[in-house]
């Protein structure tokens, strides 16, 4: 399974948990990503089950250093990205979300419970054109869980956007269905960029 896994579908009024599970969720200090999961974990390794680093296997999925595709950044595509990677290491400090989407030096939207997708659609609606997505781990990411993933769907769900330019943690970011994703971008114009 990669992608995401959404701790925003907790708040359903449809979701029922069963009393252990409604026991971790009562005692948590608050309802971010990381204290969610990492509370579930705990409670897994208390039942003798342990997770390992989720990339464990994936290692040849994570995104390698450089421009993915045929169009290179501009250097207002660079200094989006670079402008973009600061506030999402900072708001991934505080558990908010991964994905900023930018626009000349201007946020224009950051994610939090809604995920990537929705963000990079709410950000191409401000921006209306030439967004740069950035997508980074968080300064203390734990590799068990909610790794930074992006996929052919992420693509897409730019082209729609009309975002121009994806900037990803090289090595950190999980890229599934690279060759799908490559295409998609350079059939659209979009760069990808890991660094």
């Amino acid at each position: 399974m990669a992608g995401q896994v959404n701790p925003g579908n907790l708040f359903e009024k449809n979701v029922v948990f069963d009393k252990e599970f409604q026991k971790v969720f009562d005692a948590i200090r608050d309802r971010k990503a990381d204290t969610i999961f990492s509370a579930i974990a705990d409670k897994l390794q208390a039942q003798g089950i342990r997770l390992v680093d989720s990339t464990f296997l994936l290692k040849e999925y994570l995104a390698p250093k450089g421009t993915l595709t045929r169009r290179a950044p501009t250097e207002r595509e660079l200094d989006d990205i670079e402008f973009g990677r600061n506030i999402a290491k900072a708001m991934g400090g505080m558990d908010v979300g991964q994905t900023v989407v930018v626009k000349e030096k201007a946020i224009v939207a950051i994610e939090a419970l809604e995920g990537t997708d929705r963000t990079i659609a709410r950000g191409g609606g401000i921006a209306r054109d030439g967004a740069v997505v950035v997508k980074m781990s968080k300064p203390c990411q734990d590799l068990r869980f909610d790794v930074p993933v992006v996929g052919p769907h992420t693509i897409q769900t730019m082209i729609r956007a009309r975002a121009r330019c994806l900037g990803i943690e090289a090595g950190r970011t999980l890229l599934i269905d690279r060759d799908r994703c490559v295409r998609l971008a350079n059939k659209a114009g979009i760069c990808i960029v890991a660094a």
